[in-house]
């Protein structure tokens, strides 16, 4: 597998993808081992004077007016450590872990943090070997950094508390470095706070979420077509010269996707007339579910848009306190994580609004008032089946959860360390509940896909459009059945929601017009 390098510049989100789900190993470049060791100059500097210094020797927080002598520096970061691992709860995912890893190595590489280059070397070790450390759920207040999550990586590092090995066996930290052949670092002056002290937690969460965001955006443009085709809908609202009148970029690029993927049709040339058949015949307009896809889908995908830059300045960023800068040592407030937490609570909104229009797509389809001339609940024997009368309800069950976990965590803040840090961003909290929004998404848009699968399935012989029968075709080469008696839905349900999450029905649809918008 391609090791990736990390040196003085950002990580960019591929690789960020590449090491925290596929295991990439990574290594740190010459020009940040330089970095990190002209850095660290600076701090052995401070260190040997006598002016206090805060983070190498002084206390930290509400302690930090207490001078510490240079015999307990080492203990002071020891202590630090121990103290901060205070998280609790479930264990966070490992490809939360290994981002927030990543992010905290970026950091140290840009030579503004001080630690050794034998400590940023172990972290990367840590990474290239699969080494997780244990990491609870709460923790973070999102300021000061995420330094209950950090601290339990810091204490891996020391030799100490728990971690998951590459094959995901819970074992001792000493034990793990030990079997990969590393030492445990004794930490020194400063070096404790660096490896704490950042937004690292929260910004990996938020490009993670991006990228699973830039993926389900396109499955749903993809599930509206399929919703808007078997239920008798116009592409004509989708056209190009009725978007440019309200110039949103991401609805353009929805509506032009919702236009390829109808294009060939037999459904939709079904109910037209006139020259060309351009005239439809049977409705004067859809209802806004079905015509407003492009503008409510397009919107999430401006947001989407917006968060990604927020995330690409954060990844360029040294995030610390104190930072090293020339040849002194500052304190600063950059470790306050509210532009990270307001764009991951900005995308839980447009993830709970996805997810509402995707579900309102899908109740047309089951109530006979509405489906124009499909059976109730597309069932096989109405009353004796229930058809998918139930999968709607559960989809109704996740757009209700995610509009509960759309309410902001980013405007709380209750204030910590003895009123010196009283004003918090509550971004880790953010990201948590985001990661939670992003899977729900998935799960109603694949119900979506499957039930206008079924839809169209029911329109023969009426044929749909060449992108969305590859759809189709997918779900029931992959163990989704379909239109007949009913059956156990829940293996369908979830076989549906893998084929979505892994890029699968995507990937089908552009196989035959090429890469979407």
């Amino acid at each position: 597998m391609h090791t990736i390098q990390v040196g003085v510049g950002p990580v960019t989100f591929e690789d960020l993808v590449a090491v925290a789900r596929d295991g990439a190993p990574v290594a740190l470049t010459d020009d940040a081992l330089a970095a990190v060791d002209r850095a660290r100059a600076v701090v052995d500097t401070l260190a040997a004077g006598e002016t206090p210094t805060y983070g190498i020797s002084t206390g930290f927080g509400a302690l930090a007016t207490r001078h510490i002598p240079t015999e307990k520096r080492a203990q002071l970061q020891r202590s630090l450590v121990r103290s901060h691992a205070a998280g609790s709860g479930p264990e966070v995912e490992r490809e939360v872990v290994r981002a927030l890893m990543l992010l905290r190595l970026s950091t140290l590489a840009t030579g503004r943090t001080g630690v050794r280059r034998e400590t940023a070397e172990l972290l990367a070790g840590l990474l290239t070997h699969g080494i997780t450390p244990v990491v609870r759920e709460f923790g973070s207040l999102g300021c000061s950094g995420d330094l209950a999550p950090l601290s339990h990586c810091a204490l891996a590092l020391m030799g100490e508390g728990d971690v998951r090995d590459a094959s995901g066996a819970l074992v001792p930290a000493a034990d793990a470095l030990a079997a990969a052949g590393l030492e445990p670092v004794e930490l020194a002056a400063k070096e404790g706070l660096a490896l704490i002290n950042g937004t690292d937690g929260m910004l990996g969460m938020l490009v993670l979420a991006i990228t699973d965001l830039m993926l389900l955006l396109r499955t749903a443009d993809i599930a509206a077509a399929m919703s808007v085709e078997g239920q008798l809908g116009t592409d004509r609202v989708f056209a190009a010269d009725l978007q440019a009148i309200r110039p949103h970029p991401g609805q353009a690029a929805s509506a032009a996707n919702l236009t390829a993927l109808m294009a060939g049709s037999g459904v939709v040339a079904s109910h037209r007339t006139g020259p060309g058949n351009t005239v439809e015949c049977n409705r004067v307009q859809d209802a806004y579910s079905l015509r407003c896809s492009p503008q409510v889908h397009g919107a999430a995908r401006d947001t989407v848009d917006h968060a990604a830059a927020v995330a690409g300045r954060e990844l360029c960023s040294a995030i610390d306190n104190p930072v090293v800068v020339g040849d002194r040592v500052e304190s600063n407030g950059n470790f306050h994580g509210a532009p990270v937490g307001y764009v991951l609570d900005f995308l839980a909104i447009a993830a709970a609004d996805v997810a509402s229009i995707s579900e309102r797509r899908t109740d047309r389809f089951l109530d006979k008032a509405r489906n124009h001339g499909l059976p109730p609940f597309l069932s096989d024997d109405p009353g004796v089946d229930s058809g998918l009368m139930i999968a709607q309800y559960t989809q109704a069950s996740i757009v209700s959860e995610l509009k509960r976990l759309a309410v902001p965590a980013s405007v709380d803040s209750i204030p910590s360390s003895a009123m010196q840090e009283d004003h918090v961003s509550m971004g880790w909290n953010a990201a948590r509940k985001l990661r939670r929004s992003v899977d729900g998404l998935a799960r109603v848009v694949a119900v979506e896909v499957m039930t206008a699968a079924r839809a169209l399935d029911l329109r023969a012989p009426l044929t749909p459009s060449p992108a969305t029968a590859a759809v189709v075709a997918l779900l029931r080469d992959n163990g989704v059945a379909g239109p007949g008696p009913d059956r156990h839905l829940s293996p369908e349900i979830e076989a549906t929601v893998s084929l979505v999450q892994s890029g699968a029905v995507l990937a089908a649809a552009e196989a035959v017009i090429g890469e979407l918008q």
